[in-house]
């Protein structure tokens, strides 16, 4: 895999790239997120689709958020809590949810996913970093 490598020894974040509720959420982390803890890369960039098909996830379906961190995979809400804990804030409070089994989380999450477009509308390309937030995107 090349150059990718190095990148996932940091805590990647792969999302919906033409999401509209998925760009404001990398908005939100990068609000929050003033060590740069976390990178960031669409799902639909060449690196998100490299990485689901390694993982072995459907690599067309991007109704989830992926977590990669310290070798281990999360989605869903467990992705999302476990950035909510690590973020500036009362935002590491949400953390506690994590005691909710994930299947009932992941009903929330995926009523939530099945309608983001429809409330929160989409983009008719991927998100475009910033020349100052450049760094913190995985391209390719």
């Amino acid at each position: 895999m090349g150059e990718n490598n190095t990148i996932v020894d940091q805590d990647v974040l792969l999302f919906d790239g033409v999401c509209n509720l998925c760009n404001n959420s990398v908005n939100f982390v990068i609000d929050h997120d003033p060590k740069g803890k976390f990178k960031f890369a669409a799902l639909q960039s060449d690196f998100g689709k490299e990485k689901l098909s390694e993982l072995g996830l459907n690599t067309e379906d991007f109704d989830s958020i992926v977590l990669l961190s310290k070798g281990k995979v999360y989605r869903k809400s467990s992705a999302a809590l476990r950035v909510a804990r690590r973020l500036t804030g009362l935002w590491p409070m949400l953390y506690g949810f994590y005691i909710i089994p994930y299947f009932i989380r992941d009903l929330i999450y995926d009523l939530v996913a099945k309608n983001r477009y429809k409330i929160w509308g989409r983009r008719d390309q991927c998100r475009i970093p910033t020349p100052e937030l450049k760094q913190r995107f995985i391209e390719g």
